[in-house]
Protein backbone atom coordinates (compact mmCIF):
# COMPACT_ATOMS: atom_id res chain seq x y z
CA UNK A 1 0.00 0.00 0.00
CA UNK A 2 1.18 3.37 -0.65
CA UNK A 3 2.45 5.82 2.31
CA UNK A 4 0.45 8.61 3.15
CA UNK A 5 1.60 12.06 2.66
CA UNK A 6 1.38 15.61 3.72
CA UNK A 7 -0.43 18.22 1.82
CA UNK A 8 -2.63 15.95 -0.68
CA UNK A 9 0.51 13.60 -1.51
CA UNK A 10 -0.86 10.08 -1.85
CA UNK A 11 2.07 7.73 -2.49
CA UNK A 12 5.87 7.84 -3.31
CA UNK A 13 8.27 6.13 -5.96
CA UNK A 14 11.57 5.91 -6.32
CA UNK A 15 11.54 9.65 -7.36
CA UNK A 16 8.06 10.90 -7.88
CA UNK A 17 5.61 11.73 -6.01
CA UNK A 18 1.14 11.02 -6.86
CA UNK A 19 -0.39 14.42 -5.10
CA UNK A 20 -4.06 15.43 -5.59
CA UNK A 21 -4.84 17.80 -8.15
CA UNK A 22 -7.94 19.97 -9.58
CA UNK A 23 -7.67 19.98 -13.50
CA UNK A 24 -9.21 23.19 -15.56
CA UNK A 25 -9.70 22.78 -19.26
CA UNK A 26 -12.27 24.73 -21.17
CA UNK A 27 -13.99 26.25 -17.48
CA UNK A 28 -14.20 22.89 -15.74
CA UNK A 29 -12.79 21.36 -12.85
CA UNK A 30 -11.78 17.29 -12.43
CA UNK A 31 -10.21 15.83 -9.58
CA UNK A 32 -7.33 14.01 -10.25
CA UNK A 33 -4.07 12.64 -9.50
CA UNK A 34 -0.99 13.65 -11.01
CA UNK A 35 2.84 12.67 -10.51
CA UNK A 36 5.15 14.99 -9.88
CA UNK A 37 9.13 14.94 -9.52
CA UNK A 38 10.75 14.61 -6.18
CA UNK A 39 12.86 17.46 -5.17
CA UNK A 40 15.18 17.01 -2.15
CA UNK A 41 18.57 18.33 -0.30
CA UNK A 42 21.46 16.16 -0.51
CA UNK A 43 24.17 16.55 2.11
CA UNK A 44 28.05 15.41 0.58
CA UNK A 45 30.57 14.33 3.95
CA UNK A 46 33.81 14.15 3.43
CA UNK A 47 36.00 11.91 5.64
CA UNK A 48 39.87 12.62 4.46
CA UNK A 49 43.54 12.24 6.73
CA UNK A 50 45.07 15.19 7.82
CA UNK A 51 48.12 15.47 9.88
CA UNK A 52 45.79 15.71 12.84
CA UNK A 53 44.22 12.76 11.94
CA UNK A 54 40.95 12.11 10.15
CA UNK A 55 38.96 14.73 9.15
CA UNK A 56 35.30 15.10 8.19
CA UNK A 57 33.94 18.40 6.33
CA UNK A 58 30.67 19.03 4.90
CA UNK A 59 31.56 20.18 1.27
CA UNK A 60 28.09 20.15 -0.85
CA UNK A 61 24.05 20.66 -0.55
CA UNK A 62 22.43 19.99 -3.57
CA UNK A 63 18.90 20.06 -4.52
CA UNK A 64 18.24 16.62 -6.19
CA UNK A 65 16.27 13.92 -7.11
CA UNK A 66 16.90 10.86 -5.06
CA UNK A 67 18.23 8.07 -6.62
CA UNK A 68 22.56 7.11 -7.62
CA UNK A 69 23.04 9.46 -4.86
CA UNK A 70 26.69 7.54 -4.46
CA UNK A 71 27.52 8.26 -8.01
CA UNK A 72 26.29 11.70 -7.90
CA UNK A 73 28.86 11.80 -5.06
CA UNK A 74 31.20 10.29 -7.16
CA UNK A 75 30.90 11.77 -9.89
CA UNK A 76 30.47 15.41 -8.11
CA UNK A 77 33.87 14.84 -6.35
CA UNK A 78 35.63 13.90 -9.65
CA UNK A 79 34.27 16.98 -11.66
CA UNK A 80 35.26 19.09 -9.05
CA UNK A 81 38.91 17.54 -9.01
CA UNK A 82 38.78 16.57 -5.54
CA UNK A 83 39.42 12.93 -6.64
CA UNK A 84 41.46 11.27 -9.35
CA UNK A 85 40.31 8.01 -9.63
CA UNK A 86 38.34 5.31 -8.39
CA UNK A 87 40.67 4.26 -5.83
CA UNK A 88 40.63 7.34 -4.10
CA UNK A 89 37.58 6.79 -2.47
CA UNK A 90 37.36 3.99 0.15
CA UNK A 91 33.82 3.92 1.03
CA UNK A 92 30.25 5.61 0.10
CA UNK A 93 27.72 5.13 2.26
CA UNK A 94 24.28 7.11 3.50
CA UNK A 95 24.25 8.30 6.86
CA UNK A 96 21.69 9.49 9.60
CA UNK A 97 18.10 9.24 9.79
CA UNK A 98 15.81 8.93 6.54
CA UNK A 99 13.91 11.78 6.13
CA UNK A 100 10.58 11.43 8.19
CA UNK A 101 8.10 12.30 5.32
CA UNK A 102 9.97 10.60 2.26
CA UNK A 103 12.44 8.07 4.09
CA UNK A 104 14.95 9.27 1.55
CA UNK A 105 18.26 9.19 3.47
CA UNK A 106 19.58 12.97 2.46
CA UNK A 107 23.04 12.77 4.07
CA UNK A 108 26.17 10.95 2.55
CA UNK A 109 29.61 10.08 3.80
CA UNK A 110 32.40 9.91 1.27
CA UNK A 111 35.54 8.73 2.96
CA UNK A 112 38.73 8.70 1.21
CA UNK A 113 41.71 6.61 1.16
CA UNK A 114 44.19 7.58 3.81
CA UNK A 115 46.99 8.23 0.92
CA UNK A 116 44.91 11.11 -0.92
CA UNK A 117 45.79 14.51 0.14
CA UNK A 118 42.76 17.05 -0.04
CA UNK A 119 43.00 20.46 -0.68
CA UNK A 120 41.45 22.48 2.51
CA UNK A 121 41.59 25.56 0.64
CA UNK A 122 39.10 24.04 -1.84
CA UNK A 123 36.89 22.59 0.77
CA UNK A 124 36.38 25.44 2.87
CA UNK A 125 34.39 27.23 0.13
CA UNK A 126 32.17 25.11 1.05
CA UNK A 127 30.49 24.09 -2.62
CA UNK A 128 26.33 25.15 -2.51
CA UNK A 129 24.66 23.92 -6.00
CA UNK A 130 20.63 24.48 -7.01
CA UNK A 131 18.98 22.19 -9.52
CA UNK A 132 19.15 25.61 -11.48
CA UNK A 133 22.33 27.61 -10.31
CA UNK A 134 24.97 24.39 -10.58
CA UNK A 135 28.53 24.60 -8.88
CA UNK A 136 29.61 28.22 -7.74
CA UNK A 137 32.46 29.47 -8.38
CA UNK A 138 33.67 28.09 -11.67
CA UNK A 139 32.60 30.86 -14.01
CA UNK A 140 35.97 31.12 -16.12
CA UNK A 141 38.42 29.33 -18.14
CA UNK A 142 41.23 29.31 -15.84
CA UNK A 143 39.22 27.76 -13.07
CA UNK A 144 38.96 25.08 -15.25
CA UNK A 145 42.42 24.68 -16.52
CA UNK A 146 43.47 25.11 -12.99
CA UNK A 147 41.71 21.73 -12.05
CA UNK A 148 43.54 19.75 -14.52
CA UNK A 149 41.29 20.07 -18.16
CA UNK A 150 43.04 19.51 -20.94
CA UNK A 151 42.31 20.13 -24.58
CA UNK A 152 40.63 16.90 -26.35
CA UNK A 153 43.33 14.79 -28.77
CA UNK A 154 42.16 15.61 -32.39
CA UNK A 155 42.29 12.00 -33.61
CA UNK A 156 39.82 10.82 -31.01
CA UNK A 157 36.44 9.22 -31.97
CA UNK A 158 34.38 10.49 -35.32
CA UNK A 159 30.37 9.98 -34.94
CA UNK A 160 28.29 10.01 -37.97
CA UNK A 161 25.32 12.49 -38.40
CA UNK A 162 22.84 9.69 -38.85
CA UNK A 163 23.92 8.18 -35.44
CA UNK A 164 23.85 11.52 -33.29
CA UNK A 165 20.19 12.03 -34.84
CA UNK A 166 19.36 8.40 -33.18
CA UNK A 167 20.66 9.59 -29.92
CA UNK A 168 17.84 11.55 -28.10
CA UNK A 169 14.98 9.26 -28.87
CA UNK A 170 17.40 6.90 -27.56
CA UNK A 171 17.58 8.75 -24.25
CA UNK A 172 14.19 10.36 -24.09
CA UNK A 173 12.67 6.17 -24.04
CA UNK A 174 14.70 5.58 -20.84
CA UNK A 175 13.11 8.80 -19.29
CA UNK A 176 10.62 6.61 -17.10
CA UNK A 177 9.89 9.31 -14.14
CA UNK A 178 9.91 11.92 -16.73
CA UNK A 179 6.91 10.10 -19.06
CA UNK A 180 5.52 10.71 -15.25
CA UNK A 181 6.28 14.09 -14.38
CA UNK A 182 7.40 15.90 -17.04
CA UNK A 183 9.86 18.12 -14.90
CA UNK A 184 13.46 15.72 -15.25
CA UNK A 185 16.32 16.52 -16.92
CA UNK A 186 18.21 13.49 -18.13
CA UNK A 187 21.89 12.58 -19.32
CA UNK A 188 23.14 9.72 -21.48
CA UNK A 189 26.80 8.43 -22.77
CA UNK A 190 27.13 6.79 -25.80
CA UNK A 191 29.25 5.23 -28.26
CA UNK A 192 29.95 5.93 -31.22
CA UNK A 193 27.42 3.79 -32.79
CA UNK A 194 25.11 5.50 -30.67
CA UNK A 195 24.30 2.91 -27.82
CA UNK A 196 23.65 4.59 -24.58
CA UNK A 197 26.18 3.43 -22.27
CA UNK A 198 24.67 4.26 -18.82
CA UNK A 199 21.36 7.52 -18.62
CA UNK A 200 20.27 8.94 -15.59
CA UNK A 201 17.51 11.64 -14.45
CA UNK A 202 17.59 14.00 -12.07
CA UNK A 203 15.67 17.34 -11.24
CA UNK A 204 19.10 19.13 -11.87
CA UNK A 205 20.64 18.79 -15.23
CA UNK A 206 24.33 19.41 -13.58
CA UNK A 207 23.25 16.33 -11.40
CA UNK A 208 22.13 13.97 -13.91
CA UNK A 209 25.40 14.87 -15.45
CA UNK A 210 27.43 13.98 -12.11
CA UNK A 211 25.32 10.68 -12.00
CA UNK A 212 26.70 9.85 -15.35
CA UNK A 213 30.09 10.91 -14.37
CA UNK A 214 30.09 9.21 -11.35
CA UNK A 215 28.78 5.38 -13.28
CA UNK A 216 31.75 6.16 -15.78
CA UNK A 217 34.33 6.51 -12.41
CA UNK A 218 32.98 3.29 -10.50
CA UNK A 219 33.17 1.00 -13.81
CA UNK A 220 36.52 2.42 -15.01
CA UNK A 221 35.43 3.90 -18.07
CA UNK A 222 37.21 7.38 -17.16
CA UNK A 223 38.32 9.62 -19.18
CA UNK A 224 35.50 9.25 -21.93
CA UNK A 225 37.52 9.69 -24.60
CA UNK A 226 35.97 7.39 -26.85
CA UNK A 227 32.12 8.38 -25.97
CA UNK A 228 29.74 11.40 -26.33
CA UNK A 229 27.43 13.03 -23.65
CA UNK A 230 24.17 13.96 -24.37
CA UNK A 231 21.88 16.29 -22.42
CA UNK A 232 17.96 17.23 -22.52
CA UNK A 233 17.90 21.17 -22.11
CA UNK A 234 20.49 23.45 -22.64
CA UNK A 235 24.10 22.95 -23.17
CA UNK A 236 26.02 25.74 -19.89
CA UNK A 237 29.24 26.03 -19.08
CA UNK A 238 29.10 23.69 -15.80
CA UNK A 239 28.13 20.92 -18.17
CA UNK A 240 30.79 22.11 -20.88
CA UNK A 241 32.93 21.63 -17.58
CA UNK A 242 32.13 18.27 -16.27
CA UNK A 243 32.58 16.68 -19.66
CA UNK A 244 35.65 18.28 -20.19
CA UNK A 245 37.50 17.00 -16.56
CA UNK A 246 35.59 13.60 -17.69
CA UNK A 247 37.73 13.42 -20.86
CA UNK A 248 34.42 13.22 -23.01
CA UNK A 249 35.24 15.32 -26.40
CA UNK A 250 31.58 15.75 -27.60
CA UNK A 251 28.83 17.06 -25.83
CA UNK A 252 25.04 17.15 -27.83
CA UNK A 253 22.31 19.33 -26.13
CA UNK A 254 18.64 18.76 -27.25
CA UNK A 255 18.84 23.09 -26.38
CA UNK A 256 20.50 26.12 -27.13
CA UNK A 257 24.24 26.49 -25.62
CA UNK A 258 25.58 29.76 -23.60
CA UNK A 259 28.14 31.74 -25.24
CA UNK A 260 30.92 30.23 -22.40
CA UNK A 261 30.09 26.69 -23.02
CA UNK A 262 31.06 27.76 -26.58
CA UNK A 263 33.92 29.23 -25.82
CA UNK A 264 35.20 26.02 -23.35
CA UNK A 265 34.57 24.03 -26.58
CA UNK A 266 36.89 25.97 -29.02
CA UNK A 267 39.59 26.14 -25.89
CA UNK A 268 39.85 22.28 -24.57
CA UNK A 269 39.04 21.26 -28.76
CA UNK A 270 35.94 19.75 -27.64
CA UNK A 271 33.19 19.06 -29.93
CA UNK A 272 29.57 20.82 -28.96
CA UNK A 273 26.30 20.39 -30.55
CA UNK A 274 23.17 22.43 -29.91
CA UNK A 275 19.67 21.96 -30.88
CA UNK A 276 19.97 18.54 -31.54
CA UNK A 277 16.11 17.44 -32.45
CA UNK A 278 14.90 14.99 -35.59
CA UNK A 279 17.06 15.21 -37.83
CA UNK A 280 18.89 18.70 -37.85
CA UNK A 281 21.11 20.03 -35.17
CA UNK A 282 24.25 22.91 -35.21
CA UNK A 283 27.41 22.55 -34.59
CA UNK A 284 29.38 25.05 -32.55
CA UNK A 285 32.68 23.60 -32.58
CA UNK A 286 34.59 20.81 -33.83
CA UNK A 287 32.89 20.10 -36.82
CA UNK A 288 36.08 17.42 -37.51
CA UNK A 289 34.27 14.93 -35.18
CA UNK A 290 30.65 14.45 -37.37
CA UNK A 291 30.94 12.96 -40.16
CA UNK A 292 28.52 12.10 -43.02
Amino acid sequence: MADQQPNGESSMTASSHTVDISRVSDGLQQALTDHVAIEEPLEVRLGFSTPEGRAIRSISITMRTPGHDDELAAGFLYSESIIQQASDIASIDACGSPAPDTGHHNVIRVELSPTVNVDLGRLQRHFYTTSSCGVCGKASLDALRAVGAEAMNADGPVFAENVLTKVPGRLRATQDTFDKTGGLHAAAVFDTDGNLITTMEDIGRHNAVDKVVGFLLRNGRLPGSDCGLMVSGRASFELMQKAAVAGIPLLAAVSAPSSLAVRVAKEFNMTLIGFLRGNTFNIYSGAERVIR
